[in-house]
């Protein structure tokens, strides 16, 4: 440890201070659990990272109903379908009409300051900007978490129990001897090439459009700036790519299906590539992961944070319960709860993703089946409830 040192113990230590992080220390604290949640990364950092931002009523709920803030309401946008678009034309899937629920377009990125805000505000131990971090004795009864402050100043928490929420280059991750997992992974063969357009919105909900050039995804931000993807090779080089030239690329795309694209300057631009991954189980001694550091899912399905949130609800509860009685148990508990909503995600995720993307060596068959399963599910009752229900989330449990 660096000379100046601190040894402290609190009931819970979290690595990762992102949403999940937050929310799970959030839950916690109104459980009457202390806990104490660090971070690499400095919060101005992690407010100016852009990420998806559809979130599932439940999440919705959990925000609003936990007291973080009812700023998803206000500023968010109620989305109440999608649409899918192939073989010329658009087909909507109405969420409200077939499963009474709904989606909140509302930033990754602002669900963090709340989450944050609503932390500083209730006197929550968060770090961010710390160096050094390491975790230890994890199969002991009292966990250590080790870290350089930001003025320098080492510490030594240990705590009841351990919990890696840090994102899917987690390092607790690692911790886990190999012979006390599975992991099951899945690399895709193509990535998004993603934008921020200052324009007003090109459509009133989300466009997920199949074409033979490849897929196209027409998102939101605000009402002035706009997030847009197109899928490409992973090994794209954004360099290449002018402005008029990603215009013309995704005119082309919505074109084939009769949509016309409000233009405007491109901001920032990006590749992100596809990975399906799963960890299990999801715990070792008294070491705990959600989140990323326990899963990823390709961005199709908007699975990701939603994910998250579930995970570290149930978390929440399985932890209360481990701290009343003093055991492990709960965690296994945890784990089995969580993995089964995880995998009903992998599935519709991969379901998504394999439906609307053209494959690299997609024959004219391919197109024309994809296009086939799209008009299955959209001319279905059956099917487009199951896209409606899996979309905007399953009841948690």
């Amino acid at each position: 440890m660096p000379p100046s040192s601190t040894q402290s113990r609190t009931q819970v230590a979290i690595v990762g201070a992102g949403p999940a992080g937050l929310m799970l220390s959030h839950l916690l604290a109104r459980a009457g659990i202390d806990s104490v949640a660090v971070d690499l990364r400095s919060r101005q950092e992690i407010e100016e990272t852009h990420r998806a931002g559809i979130l599932e009523q439940d999440s919705v709920n959990l925000l609003v109903d936990t007291d973080v803030s009812d700023r998803v309401h206000r500023d968010g946008y109620r989305h109440d379908g999608i649409e899918l678009a192939f073989g010329g034309s658009g087909h909507r899937i109405d969420f409200q009409g077939l499963v009474g629920a709904s989606t909140q377009l509302y930033p990754q990125t602002d669900v963090f300051i709340d989450l944050a805000d609503a932390r500083r505000r209730d006197s929550g131990d968060v770090r961010f900007g710390v160096t050094d971090v390491s975790v230890d004795d994890l199969t002991s009864n009292a966990p250590v978490l080790r870290f350089t402050d930001t003025d320098g100043t080492g510490h030594e928490i240990r705590a009841d129990f351990l919990v890696g929420t840090d994102g899917s280059h987690s390092l607790c991750r690692h911790q886990v001897p190999d012979d006390q997992r599975k992991q099951y992974f899945r690399e895709y063969p193509f990535a998004w090439f993603g934008i921020l357009a200052e324009a007003p919105p090109s459509a009133p909900e989300l466009i997920y459009n199949h074409s033979p050039r490849g897929f196209a995804l027409i998102s939101q931000r605000t009402d002035t700036l706009q997030r847009m993807y197109f899928q490409c090779d992973p090994s794209e080089n954004i360099d290449s790519w002018s402005d008029d030239r990603i215009w013309d690329e995704l005119q082309a795309r919505v074109g084939a299906n009769g949509y016309t694209l409000v233009e405007g300057p491109i901001t920032a631009k990006s590749v992100l590539p596809f990975r399906s991954f799963v960890q299990e189980p999801m715990h070792y001694g008294r070491l705990v992961l959600a989140g990323d550091a326990a899963h990823t899912v390709p961005p199709t399905g908007a699975k990701g944070l939603n994910l998250a949130l579930a995970d570290v609800r149930v978390l929440a509860e399985e932890l209360e319960r481990a701290i009343t009685i003093g055991d492990t148990g709960p965690l296994a508990t945890y784990s089995a709860r969580a993995l089964g909503r995880i995998w009903k995600a992998q599935h519709f995720s991969y379901w998504m993703t394999t439906m609307l993307h053209t494959l690299p060596d997609a024959t004219p068959f391919d197109v024309r089946r994809q296009e086939g399963e799209l008009a299955t599910v959209t001319g279905s009752t059956a099917g487009s409830t199951y896209l409606a229900e899996a979309y905007t989330g399953w009841p948690g449990k």
